[in-house]
């Protein structure tokens, strides 16, 4: 079991590796937070208290917010442990949370349905849309194209354009990247009406 660092400790790290992953010397964020070097210096290395006047300004300077730089650093938040939900013809496994970060959520899918729909059940939704197939062979149709991806192919497209993705020739396994409207459409819909 790893020991938990103390938060202000998480926080001093935080600033720094922001500082360093963006390139710029203690004076340069100094200047961007209006605090002095030496103070920057001291805050990051634990020789000053960090006070909250202080945080504010220096997260926004790394163009992050207060609530980044103070959330808990529990590791029991790493794992996510994905139940399968079942319809026919598909399998999902949600591999994000909830509240994913940019809104957008992260899926594996099993397809088994190898019939193409009618041009009257592919869907439409505002967003784009990515996957990848992880193995067997997906169809994907785009309004009245149809493509054919193999595993290791990865597709993005406008959801604007009626589409649905099949397995073609036995079972598929895609990894998906849905925006909030996708997610709703392909994700979250009732079951009859709910399309990969």
């Amino acid at each position: 079991m790893t020991q938990e660092l103390p938060l202000d400790t998480v926080i001093r790290h935080r600033i720094r590796g922001l500082r360093l992953a963006r390139g710029w010397s203690l004076d340069a964020l100094a200047a961007r937070c209006y605090l002095s070097p030496s103070t920057l210096s001291r805050i990051e290395t634990g020789h000053r208290r960090i006070a909250l006047d202080q945080l504010v300004p220096i997260a926004r300077a790394l163009d992050s917010t207060l609530d980044q730089l103070v959330e808990s650093a529990n590791d029991e938040d790493v794992v996510i442990r994905p139940q399968p939900e079942h319809t026919p013809g598909l399998t999902t496994w949600i591999l994000s949370r909830e509240r994913a970060p940019h809104g957008v959520s992260v899926a594996k899918m099993r397809i088994t349905s190898e019939q193409p729909r009618a041009a009257a059940q592919l869907g439409v939704h505002p967003g784009r849309e990515w996957f990848t197939v992880l193995s067997g062979t997906a169809r994907l149709q785009l309004g009245e194209r149809t493509i054919l991806l193999q595993a290791g192919d990865a597709a993005e497209f406008s959801t604007m354009v009626p589409h649905a993705v099949g397995a073609h020739d036995g079972p598929v396994e895609i990894l998906t990247i849905l925006d909030h409207d996708g997610e709703r459409a392909h994700l979250h819909a009732s079951d009859g009406a709910r399309l990969p």
